[in-house]
């Protein structure tokens, strides 16, 4: 009995007392392993790999001669919008697989290990990135095989992907957060659903704002889905940078500024 006290002892101090280099490379271990189980059970990319093709066709090919009288008029607006509706729906996933990864013991696991205590929770976030860029590769090309040609150029779509996967880590946060304190996984997805898909279809996103009633206007124009939309035409449409990239960052780093914080407080409890 001494002797397991003493060896859990140690691996609580070791982990009390890691360093930041440490941590970083303990993290990115983990978010090696998040790849890894991307690799093994492919079919977690479904949501990444099909849904951009089949709402970018249906969107555009339904709306698209309704909204801007063909759909190559349209595919500016849409493509867009699907972009990042699809990638930051596909943050649910972060917060979902964390309580799953919780209800099944494996984050209990990696108490046993001396390793930093963050290494699984930030590993996990890193891990989901690499979902993000497929989902907006995909987008992209789906668009691009449809007749979509951005006037932006190569460098300003690049920003748009970066500017789209920064937005959707930082919202990734919130949901990481649902995951540490909601109970079972349904429960986090139900929750996470009901917070975004009012703000991903109230949004600029899909059709023009004016088209919309008054009152429905000004909460679309202060959504923060549509200034992330706006940024991204912006740039990849016509390559300018305006207020609405502004917004969007600050919006972005303050969601982390907020939710790192609490989620990293609350994940050190249940662990």
């Amino acid at each position: 009995m001494s002797n397991y006290t003493a060896k859990t002892g140690n691996t609580r101090s070791l982990k009390n007392h890691t360093s930041i280099g440490q941590t970083i490379r303990n993290s990115l271990t983990m978010a090696y392993r998040g790849i890894l189980k991307i690799r093994r059970t492919p079919e977690q990319l479904f949501d990444v790999t099909l849904q951009p093709i089949i709402f970018t066709l249906m969107f555009t090919y339904i709306f698209g001669g309704a909204i801007s009288g063909d759909v190559a008029s349209y595919l500016p607006v849409i493509i867009p919008g699907i972009l990042v509706q699809t990638v930051i729906t596909t943050s649910i996933v972060t917060g979902v697989q964390l309580r799953e990864d919780m209800d099944k013991g494996v984050f209990d696991r990696f108490k046993s290990l001396p390793i930093a205590r963050i290494a699984p929770l930030a590993g996990a976030l890193l891990a989901d990135t690499v979902r993000y860029t497929i989902a907006t590769v995909l987008t992209f090309t789906m668009g691009y095989i449809m007749g979509y040609r951005p006037g932006g150029g190569i460098e300003h779509v690049a920003l748009a992907a970066l500017l789209v996967i920064f937005c959707s880590w930082s919202i990734s946060w919130i949901f990481a957060f649902f995951g540490v304190i909601a109970r079972t996984a349904s429960s986090v997805q139900g929750i996470s659903m009901l917070v975004l898909f009012p703000l991903t279809f109230l949004s600029n996103a899909f059709v023009p704002v004016n088209t919309m009633p008054n009152w429905l206007q000004f909460f679309v124009k202060i959504n923060p889905i549509s200034h992330i939309v706006t940024a991204v035409r912006n740039l990849a449409n016509t390559g300018t940078v305006g207020s609405d990239l502004v917004i969007s960052l600050i919006g972005a780093i303050v969601i982390v500024a907020i939710f790192a914080p609490i989620t990293v407080r609350a994940y050190m409890r249940r662990t």
